[in-house]
Order: structure tokens, then C-alpha cells, then sequence
């Protein structure tokens, strides 16, 4: 399916005139990458498609991070990356909106619970 211009738009103004685009990372392409900065747009809001995007981010070996989203998505998008186990940013489509995220912790045992 070819892309919306909204996406081609968001790709090219992400990766900037020395960004790369559709660079190949295990387990897909990223849409857009830096020299420290690795770039994925997600429009669909699916949580399967924000996780995918998500695990594409993790498996760069950038420094920076970007899931760049619909605002509406924000919540979506931030959970996908904390599930993924991701630390990047969420932005919002034009860029007027981010959020950091960082990857959930593991969770641990109280000693209450561990008495029982």
C-alpha cells in the first residue's frame, strides 16, 4: 500500500537534509534515521502496528529514540514503548508535542508477599 502524503511529509521533515530514510534494522525499516536519532511514524493508531513500531525502534542502535504519532494515539503510543521496553519520545505529527517514556521496570516481590 503506497503512503499517505501525510506520512511522507512527517518522514522527510524528521529525518532533515542529512537523514537517512527506509534504513534496514532487524525485523523491518526504520522510516527515517540520524546520525543519533532513529525515526518511526505511525498514522493507523493500531496497537499492534504502535507495538511493531516499537520493537523496530528498540532493535536500532541509536541513542535517541522518536515514535512519531497522531496526538489522538499518545496514550496508545506511550504504552506500546513501555511495553516494548523502550526509552525514546513520543511526538505528536507536527511536532508541537512530545513526551519522554521510559521502559517500564520490572516489577518485585515485597516481603509481604514473599511470607505467603
Amino acid at each position: 500500500m503506497a503512503e499517505k502524503p501525510t506520512h511522507k511529509r512527517t518522514v522527510a521533515r524528521e529525518a532533515g537534509p542529512k537523514g537517512r530514510k527506509e534504513v534496514p534494522v532487524r525485523g523491518g525499516r526504520l522510516d527515517a534515521a540520524t546520525q543519533r536519532r532513529a525515526i518511526e511514524v505511525e498514522t493507523s493508531g493500531s496497537p499492534a502496528r504502535l507495538t511493531h513500531a516499537a520493537h523496530k525502534l528498540k532493535e536500532s542502535a541509536k541513542s535517541q529514540r522518536v515514535l512519531v504519532v497522531p496526538q489522538r494515539d499518545f496514550p496508545k503510543a506511550r504504552e506500546a514503548m513501555r511495553r516494548a521496553g523502550v526509552s525514546g519520545t513520543v511526538k505528536n505529527l507536527t511536532g508541537t508535542r512530545s513526551s519522554h517514556v521510559r521502559p517500564s521496570k520490572p516489577t518485585t516481590r515485597t516481603s509481604a508477599a514473599r511470607k505467603k
